[in-house]
């Protein structure tokens, strides 16, 4: 291209001027030479090239294709344009500006790089890879290209390859921010923690500022369990760049786990406000209401999340859960098969799914899960999902070996998931003995309670959901369900009292209860008696008795190899509980939460009121105004009714107490008789 000397000397002054970030003086400077040289193609680019760097995108792509159309071998410019057509997302149109230029100039290996930028965005991996390896074929040393080969790689689960192609950028510029954070992004997958965590460092250790790395460092450190680091990276980004919604969706996360449930709704509603339609905040601020009981808001933000994504499958699948909750079961179940036409191999919602199923012969979920079950590429997770589904199957098919062999499975490595231990639980129940056998006194009084809790304890599976289904069905009550507050707040104070060898004191119980009514405060109902149903609150009716002197606690019993049995075929979400999954285990705790509810009624003559399972099923109206009677209600026909009770019940007996009251259920264990025997055997059973 030949240009006039005395042109070519401001041409090149313009491309200073430029280069030092003065783009609009170097702007006004060769639109006034264009004005005098109006057919000279490189002035054109130029302009081309000052409109994009300061957004003006259709300017530029018009003097690009003025310098295109004075001089149409012009490389350089259809490259400019094709640049600026992916700017404004016209991939198409960017393509062919690209394979012009490479018809002009096949060595222009950056056109080939940003063909292959477009490929993958476009899904074509294969000539993404192609493309990137023709950059670098022409310019070996080509980092950027290096860089994104490994991003298709990854993407492709070629992740050796990818580590590969990552390296080598950092070979060749050790200091690539990308190479390093994009490396952290692949170790994590893999599952090595470690070496992610040291490869964000990296990447800020260059530049402080890099918002991505702090965040993806954040990510890591919270599956490591180090939320408290995690939280101050999140907050780092948001300090670098307060539009960044994905830091405010984790940083939500986080204190989601932390159970400080306000504020991380607070970071999912800013991250909203910054990205309306963030699909995955709107999914997470779900789960945070519904873990407080708001299970109305939680519908709704799930329903928001499916509006914007509508294969959005785990919102389908909770809100599967809340109808399943409500009652509807119909509903339930096709939202579960909606989850699972997005997801077919997920197990979750196959376990899910079972819940709501009788099933037949010949079913085709039945094969799709035995199919997946069959593979050695599930996961352990997977696996535990898939038992617990199939033993639900084959229980209704009465296949009773294939039942247990799946279900001893899933049992075995759920225990093996969690690192249960049973000895765990029982040095805490006997040293939940130990403190009160010294501290039983009497406390001062408490100021008169506004809100009054009503306490239903037992064993998992022994009827507290039903119960509470009865007295929440009463106009004056409100049923919350099972509130880990107790736990939440006791754990504290029992390793205050180990860690500085002292016995439980007024102090302690006066903060128990007084934390206690603030939770309860902030379920903002009007009810002014509030049932607590966490049926293994029985460990700690001591701390019940002394913070709250006036409350009631009702105790549900039921035939032990009726409550093991049910407990051992179902799948608990709940982390903290490890028991149901070995028999012996389980006829262990069962044992000790026998020997535990001795010790209080013992320590506490006539607080405890105990009802029996089996009489309520049998006698439901006699057994229920006795039991109103002791939590001093008066008689409500709705509380016979419960099965209408329209309240969400997040248990494993949500589907029963949306029934009318049913019986036999306690002999359902006798017909595995021959395979319950290490249980029968630990709980010195006899029928």
């Amino acid at each position: 291209m030949s240009i006039e000397p005395h042109l070519s000397d401001k041409i090149n002054s313009i491309i200073e001027i430029f280069s030092n970030g003065h783009i609009k003086e170097a702007l006004e400077s060769v639109e006034a030479l264009i004005t005098k040289n109006p057919n000279e193609s490189l002035l054109h680019n130029i302009s081309g090239v000052c409109y994009r760097a300061t957004g003006h995108l259709e300017l530029a792509v018009k003097y690009f294709e003025n310098a295109i159309a004075i001089k149409s071998d012009f490389a350089d410019a259809h490259f400019n344009l094709g640049l600026t057509l992916q700017d404004l997302n016209q991939l198409e149109a960017a393509v062919k500006s690209y394979q012009v230029t490479l018809a002009l100039q096949n060595s222009y290996f950056k056109a080939h790089n940003n063909l292959g930028i477009i490929y993958k965005e476009l899904g074509q991996m294969d000539v993404a890879i192609e493309s990137y390896e023709n950059a670098l074929e022409i310019y070996p040393d080509y980092v950027e290209a290096h860089n994104n080969l490994g991003n298709v790689l990854n993407e492709l689960g070629e992740l050796d390859n990818a580590i590969k192609s990552y390296e080598q950028a950092l070979v060749i510029k050790p200091d690539c921010l990308e190479a390093h954070n994009n490396l952290g992004i692949i170790f994590n997958e893999l599952g090595q923690l470690d070496e992610a965590v040291n490869c964000y460092k990296k990447a800020i250790a260059i530049n402080p500022e890099y918002d991505e790395a702090h965040n993806n460092l954040g990510i890591t450190l919270n599956e490591l369990g180090q939320l408290d680091e995690a939280i101050n990276c999140y907050k780092k980004v948001i300090a670098i760049n307060p539009q960044y919604a994905e830091a405010h969706n984790n940083l939500g996360i986080t204190l989601n786990k932390l159970d400080q449930f306000y504020e991380a709704i607070n970071f999912y509603e800013q991250a909203l406000t910054i990205n309306p339609n963030f699909d995955e905040a709107q999914y997470n601020l779900g789960i945070t209401h519904y873990e407080l009981g708001q299970t109305d808001k939680a519908f709704n933000c799930y329903k928001k999340a499916i509006v914007i994504n509508p294969d959005h499958a785990d919102a389908h699948n909770n809100i599967g859960n809340i109808l399943q909750e409500l009652g509807q079961i119909d509903e339930a179940f096709n939202c579960y098969v909606h989850a699972l036409a997005i997801e077919p191999e997920n197990a979750q919602f196959h376990r899910n799914l079972s819940a709501l199923k009788h099933y037949k012969e010949g079913d085709t979920q039945l094969a799709q899960m035995q199919a997946l079950l069959s593979t050695n590429d599930r996961t352990e997770v997977e696996r535990i999902n898939l038992c617990f589904a199939l033993a639900k199957a084959y229980e209704d098919l009465g296949e009773k070996n294939n039942l247990f062999k799946v279900l001893n499975e899933g049992n075995q490595l759920r225990k093996q998931e969690l690192d249960y231990s049973i000895e765990k639980d029982l040095k805490n129940h006997a040293l939940i003995r130990k403190h009160f056998i010294s501290t039983i006194k009497e406390s001062s009084p408490y100021k008169p309670l506004t809100v009054r809790p009503i306490f239903i304890v037992g064993m998992p599976r022994s009827g507290t959901t039903l119960v509470e289904q009865i007295i929440s069905s009463h106009h004056e009550v409100h049923g919350a369900g099972e509130l880990p507050a107790l736990d939440n707040l006791i754990i504290p104070i029992m390793n205050d009292c180990l860690s500085q060898n002292t016995s439980l004191s007024e102090k302690n119980f006066l903060s128990l209860r007084l934390g206690y009514l603030e939770i309860l405060s902030n379920l903002s109902v009007t009810e002014k008696i509030i049932t607590d149903k966490m049926p293994t609150n029985f460990e700690h009716i001591g701390f019940i008795l002394k913070s709250f002197p006036e409350a009631k606690i009702i105790h549900l019993k039921r035939d032990a190899m009726a409550i093991c049995w049910s407990i051992y075929q179902r799948y608990f979400p709940a982390e903290g509980i490890g028991f149901p999954y070995d028999m012996e285990d389980l006829g262990l705790f069962y044992n000790s939460y026998s020997e535990m509810m001795a010790f209080w009624h013992e320590l506490f003559p006539n607080q405890i009121y105990d009802i029996s399972y089996e009489d309520l099923t049998t006698n439901q109206e006699k057994e229920t105004k006795e039991l109103l009677e002791y939590c001093e209600l008066e008689w409500d026909e709705n509380c016979l009714n419960f099965h209408t009770n329209k309240r969400a019940v997040k248990t494993a007996s949500s589907l029963q107490v949306k029934e009318k009251m049913y019986q036999g259920s306690s002999e359902a264990w006798k017909k595995y008789e021959a395979q319950l025997k290490p249980l029968i055997n630990t709980l010195n059973y006899l029928s």
